[in-house]
């Protein structure tokens, strides 16, 4: 096979498959039940035409035969009235009309035996039409329901892999939902251990670790100091005090008023320099 001949072969059998690929079956049987249709009309029109021509010779027939008889006629008068020459004539003229009449005959003998062959094409052609209409219908019915089941089938399985897609994106969606939840979570926590209030300060490990010693030690002497401000009111209120008072000038009554007094102006003194430390 030469290389023409090669390509040629390939170039048809890609038309071959690109029309099967477009091809509709129920189109292509309503268009060959068209065309049956068609043959069968011209048929019927050649049937008719012939039945014409056939009837133009009958016609034409029988207006020969009355020309016959006519002439058959004329040529009586003239014996009757010693007209031999005219008889001679009209005789053949009747002779000519016979044999017209003999040709026309074997013409519509022709026509009709044309006309019942084609009236006999015409019936069998009729029939297989009709046959091949059952058929055409049949085989669209299980084309139709042969698409419908591949379409429902093709639908079926686009739904399963849609239903397939969608169960993928739920779990990234969970994955995603617990990963937020997982960092919403982890930022509460931050922010409640003050983790942020670190990041956000310019301080390193070591000033904030200072910071807490020094606020330590800061409450630590400032304990002290209450308690021994606290022990020196204490003193102060014992009889040690009764050295420079006299026991009997100062009955008891007065002695637990001054006490009294002594301990409420010094709590005040106390926290009016708690609040002074704590507006600096």
């Amino acid at each position: 096979m030469g290389i023409l001949s090669r390509t040629s072969y390939v170039i048809r059998s890609k038309i071959n498959s690109v029309l099967n690929r477009a091809e509709d079956p129920t189109e292509t049987l309503d268009y060959s039940y068209e065309q049956m249709r068609d043959q069968l009309q011209d048929v019927k029109r050649g049937i008719a035409d012939l039945t014409t021509q056939k009837k133009r010779l009958e016609m034409q027939k029988k207006r020969l035969e009355e020309n016959v008889e006519k002439h058959n006629q004329q040529a009586r008068t003239a014996v009757q009235q010693d007209r031999e020459d005219l008889a001679r004539r009209a005789l053949e003229k009747k002779k000519t009309k016979m044999n017209q009449i003999e040709d026309l005959e074997r013409q519509i003998s022709d026509l009709q035996s044309q006309q019942d062959q084609l009236i006999e094409q015409k019936n069998e052609l009729q029939s297989r039409i009709e046959e091949f209409r059952t058929k055409k219908e049949t085989m669209k019915a299980r084309y139709e329901a042969a698409e419908a089941s591949s379409q429902v089938n093709e639908a079926i399985t686009a739904t399963g892999e849609e239903f397939e897609d969608v169960g993928r994106a739920i779990e990234r969606a969970e994955e995603q939902t617990d990963d937020m939840e997982a960092r919403a979570a982890a930022m509460d926590e931050l922010h409640q251990s003050g983790a942020f209030d670190d990041v956000l300060s310019d301080k390193d490990q070591i000033d904030r670790e200072l910071e807490d010693l020094s606020t330590d030690s800061g409450v630590e002497a400032e304990l002290e100091t209450l308690k021994s401000e606290m022990g020196a009111d204490e003193t102060q209120t014992e009889p040690a005090d009764a050295e420079d008072v006299d026991a009997e000038d100062v009955d008891k009554s007065e002695i637990e008023d001054l006490e009294a007094e002594v301990d409420d102006e010094e709590i005040e003194d106390e926290l009016a320099e708690l609040q002074e430390e704590e507006g600096q």
